[in-house]
C-alpha cells in the first residue's frame, strides 16, 4: 500500500519539454514511473526521445494527454508566471493528482488555483514548491532522489525537501510506505493533516514521520488533528532551532514574530499530543529505529 501515489499510477508531465522538465522526467523513468506523456501546445503531435529508446508523446492539453493515455497524476515543472494556468487546466481536465514542483509562485495564484481545486472538487494539489512525493519501487512524482531508499514501513510527510531526502536516507534500513514532500509555502494544497490522515488510514504504514519547519502555525494544527485522530505511533522534527525572531528564513512560510511558530513552541505542541520530537534530523531518525523495533 501507499498514499496518493503507486504501481497504478500513471503520470504526464506539463512542462516536460523544458530543461527541467526533461531533467526529471528522465529521473522519474529510470525510477520505474510509468510517464505516458507531456504536455506543451507547442509542441504537440511530436515526441521526446529519452535513454533506453522510450519515447514519450507530446500533447497539446491535459485532457487530450489524460484521454489518450488514461493519466491520474500530473507533474508540473512550469514557469511560475504558468503555473496558475496550468494547474487551473490541470484541473478542469479532472486529473486526481497535480504535482506542483515550481517554486516562486505567487502567493495570490496559489491561493486562487487551490481555491478553485477545492470548488471542483476532483484534483488533489501537491505543493507549490515541492519535490513531490515517492512511493519507493512502486512510483516516483517528482525530484526526489530514487535511490536513496526502499520500500518499507514509515510514512513521511515534509515542508522540507532536503530534509525529506536526509530522512529517507537515515532511515533506508526500515524503508517507506509514501514519502511526500508537502513544500514550505505560506499557501499549499495538501498539508501535514491530509497526509497524517491518508497514513493514519493506511493499513502498511506502522509509524509516521513528521517534518516541520519555523513559521505559521500548520504544526500546531498537525499536533492537535494527532492527538484526536492518529494512533500510530509519530516522530516529528522541527526546522529552525536556532533561528533568529522575526526574520524570514529559507522557505517563503518561514517567519517568526514572538514566541508564535518558534521551533520550540512547535515541539512543546507535538510532545503534549504524545509525539517524540527530536532536536536534529539525526536524533529524530534514532527515535523512529527505536519505535520501529519495539513494533516488531
Amino acid at each position: 500500500m501507499a498514499i496518493f501515489l503507486n504501481n497504478d499510477s500513471t503520470v504526464i508531465v506539463q512542462g516536460m519539454t523544458g530543461s527541467e522538465g526533461m531533467k526529471h522526467t528522465q529521473r522519474m523513468l529510470r525510477s520505474g514511473t510509468r510517464v505516458a506523456g507531456g504536455v506543451n501546445p507547442r509542441k504537440a503531435g511530436t515526441t521526446v526521445d529519452f535513454e533506453g529508446g522510450v519515447q514519450v508523446p507530446v500533447f497539446g492539453s491535459v485532457a487530450e494527454a489524460m484521454e489518450a493515455t488514461g493519466a491520474n497524476v500530473s507533474v508540473l515543472f512550469v514557469p511560475p508566471a504558468f503555473t496558475k494556468a496550468a494547474v487551473v487546466e490541470a484541473v478542469d481536465a479532472g486529473i486526481p493528482l497535480a504535482v506542483v514542483i515550481t517554486e516562486g509562485v505567487p502567493v495570490q495564484d496559489t491561493a486562487e488555483f487551490f481555491a478553485y481545486a477545492q470548488e471542483k472538487g476532483t484534483t488533489r494539489i501537491i505543493g507549490p514548491n515541492c519535490p513531490g512525493l515517492i512511493s519507493p519501487e512502486q512510483s516516483n512524482a517528482g525530484i526526489i532522489p530514487a535511490d536513496i531508499t526502499g520500500p518499507g514501513r514509515i510514512g513521511l510527510v515534509s515542508k522540507s525537501g532536503t530534509l525529506t531526502y536526509q530522512m529517507m536516507y537515515e532511515l533506508k534500513d526500515i524503508g517507506f510506505t509514501t514519502a511526500v514532500g508537502i513544500g514550505g509555502d505560506p499557501i499549499i494544497g495538501t498539508t501535514h493533516i491530509d497526509c497524517l490522515q491518508a497514513f493514519q488510514d493506511d493499513p502498511e504504514t506502522e509509524a509516521i514521520v513528521m517534518i516541520g519547519e519555523i513559521g505559521g502555525d500548520a504544526e500546531e494544527r498537525a499536533a492537535a488533528y494527532i492527538k484526536e485522530n492518529v494512533t500510530k505511533p509519530v516522530v516529528g522534527y522541527v526546522a529552525g532551532f536556532t533561528a533568529p525572531e522575526g526574520k524570514t528564513m529559507g522557505h517563503a512560510g518561514a517567519i517568526v514574530s514572538g514566541s508564535s511558530g518558534t521551533a520550540e513552541a512547535k515541539k512543546e505542541a507535538l510532545e503534549a499530543a504524545g509525539v517524540k520530537v527530536g532536536k536534529t534530523p539525526s536524533e529524530t531518525a534514532q527515535l523512529m529505529k527505536e519505535i520501529v523495533a519495539g513494533l516488531g
